[in-house]
């Protein structure tokens, strides 16, 4: 239920705090006083569109905040949780307008989009007024009532819809599969034919690449490493007359002592450095050793490699994943006939199963329906429409299936015998319209509804009887939920539970003349004089405070 409501600058209201209770709440007051201004902050706090001219003159923003005591069970907590924002204790929304136009929202103090702040909103409160855009007359909406009335049961429904649904993809993932697999078979072949010979494995070109270029340089030096080699190593070799020279010095220098010492051991470092050049060049040319066919054939299955990776323009790498892949698709033809039948088998079953179960709901909503047309029938002769119907439009077209079953549900109602049913919304007229909506609301009572209604001068044009017969349908709804009313019908007044008064004074102190909004909450001495002031006008007579005194009493 909605326990509190804090305004801040908007239009007339500087500042302003209301504390409501449960059972029916009225809110009276002379034209102008600032009714509308208190369902327009609501309904700002409740999500609905932001509009600059709502901030109070000469302010740079106004606030609105609500605060909601909500059942352990409500809806509204899953819907809290899956958005990560606390729901342990009250509820509390808070919604700023800015007077550049810019509004943010506010659920516990957690930042949230405008469309979350109504879809919240729209679980904790319907306003309902005359032809009033914020008032349940979505036909989309009026399946869910039904459903809500008659306690039925769509899970069954939207089971047996999505077991539908996905054999239904399935199987025509696989159809899809098939028919491009049919198209490209002859490719598909002769492609998996040429890898199939060619057998590409992942990694490949990059050790062929590797191969071909160490051979490739091996080629270039191998000629140089030889003519090297035979430099010192052939006939025409230095080492030998070097050594010889070194030997014949090694005996003269033994009869001419430190004379040609440092000739003898130059010579020696010579034939030692020589001899290891010749040793390195025989070890490089072991090592540049290679076949040319080798690397002939390297390079023809590089070259293949790559002629194949351009055909199918992917990178070489991919061939052997691309082949794997063409083989599944060939695989897939083969076997995919059986498996599509199987597919096709199931995908009818589960829609026979579908049809079934969304039939057997279609069947207990005609029922649900007739039980709501009746229910709200019972209540139309009070509310002077006796001569008019409430018609549960029930079409079911198994063309239109959904989660939701087969059905569209409307609400269409004949004012008048003679008269075409149509559409509530298109048919009714302002304060019919305001009727109807409240037989059907007390109808569904705390089934389908909100858990907190307003009723926005829903009696306007009516007195008498029929004000009567609104009050109290209104303190009957307010036994299952909370119900609040602007109303200007004593009758109505006379039966609430608690009474706010709405007024309009001049701002004290203020020389250019503002005024601004206040509420007062009236006890029974003044809930008595302002239902006289509803009844009388602005001239309160004894009269009309003893008829307040006799309305309530009736109460």
């Amino acid at each position: 239920m909605l326990s509190a409501l804090s305004i801040r600058d908007i239009v007339l209201i500087e500042r302003l705090q209301i504390d409501f209770a449960r059972g029916l709440t009225v809110l009276t007051g002379e034209t102008g006083a600032g009714k509308s201004i208190l369902l327009d902050a609501l309904s700002l706090a409740l999500g609905g569109r932001g509009d600059a001219g709502l901030v109070r003159s000469g302010a740079g923003q106004g606030q609105v905040t609500a605060v909601f005591e909500i059942a352990a069970q409500h809806p509204v907590r899953r819907l809290l949780a899956d958005n990560d924002i606390d729901s342990r204790d009250d509820l509390i929304v808070r919604r700023i307008q800015t007077a550049d136009g810019r509004t943010r929202a506010f659920v516990n103090d957690q930042a949230v989009s405008a469309t979350l702040l109504r879809e919240i909103g729209a679980s904790l409160v319907e306003i309902h007024g005359q032809h009033d855009d914020r008032a349940l007359v979505d036909e989309r909406e009026h399946r869910r009532l039904l459903d809500a009335y008659g306690g039925l049961d769509v899970a069954g429904v939207g089971t047996a819809w999505t077991t539908w649904r996905k054999a239904v993809r399935e199987r025509d993932a696989t159809l899809a599969r098939i028919d491009a697999a049919r198209r490209e078979a002859d490719y598909l072949r002769a492609s998996l034919q040429e890898l199939d010979k060619l057998k590409p494995a992942p990694g490949e070109e990059t050790e062929l690449a590797a191969d071909r270029h160490r051979m490739m340089q091996a080629e270039k030096i191998a000629g140089d490493l030889k003519d090297a080699f035979d430099t010192l190593d052939g006939s025409g070799s230095p080492i030998p007359t070097v050594a010889g020279l070194l030997r014949r010095l090694e005996r003269k220098a033994s009869t001419n002592p430190g004379l040609i010492d440092d000739v003898v051991k130059a010579l020696g470092s010579a034939v030692d450095l020589l001899e290891e050049a010749r040793t390195g060049l025989e070890a490089a040319l072991r090592a540049s050793e290679y076949d040319p066919r080798m690397l002939e054939k390297t390079e023809e299955r590089l070259f293949a490699l790559r002629a194949a990776a351009r055909k199918h323009a992917i990178p070489v790498d991919q061939l052997a994943g691309l082949r794997a892949r063409m083989a599944a698709s060939l695989a897939e033809l083969d076997q995919g006939e059986d498996r599509l039948s199987k597919l096709e088998a199931a995908a009818a079953s589960s829609e026979v199963a579908y049809i079934a179960v969304a039939k057997s709901l279609s069947a207990e909503r005609v029922m649900a329906a007739r039980a709501l047309e009746e229910a709200v029938h019972c209540e139309l002769p009070a509310l002077k429409l006796e001569r008019a119907r409430f018609i549960v439009e029930t079409v079911s077209d198994p063309a239109e299936a959904g989660a939701e079953g087969i059905d569209h549900i409307e609400f269409h109602v004949q004012t008048n015998p003679g008269t075409r049913p149509g559409p509530m919304m298109k048919v009714a007229s302002g304060g019919e319209l305001s009727r109807f909506l409240l037989a059907l609301k007390v109808s569904l009572a705390d089934r389908g509804s909100a858990p907190t209604l307003i009723f926005d001068e829903i009696d306007t044009g009516v007195g008498g009887a029929v004000a009567e017969a609104i009050g109290v349908r209104l303190a009957r709804l307010s036994q299952k939920v909370q119900v609040v009313s602007v109303t200007h019908a004593p009758q109505v007044a006379a039966r609430a539970a608690s009474h706010l008064l709405i007024a309009k004074d001049a701002v004290a102190g203020d020389g250019e003349g503002r005024v601004a909004t206040r509420v007062v909450s009236l006890e029974d001495a003044e809930r008595r004089e302002e239902i006289a002031r509803m009844l009388a006008g602005s001239v309160i007579t004894d009269e009309a405070r003893a008829a307040a005194a006799r309305l309530m009493a009736d109460t």
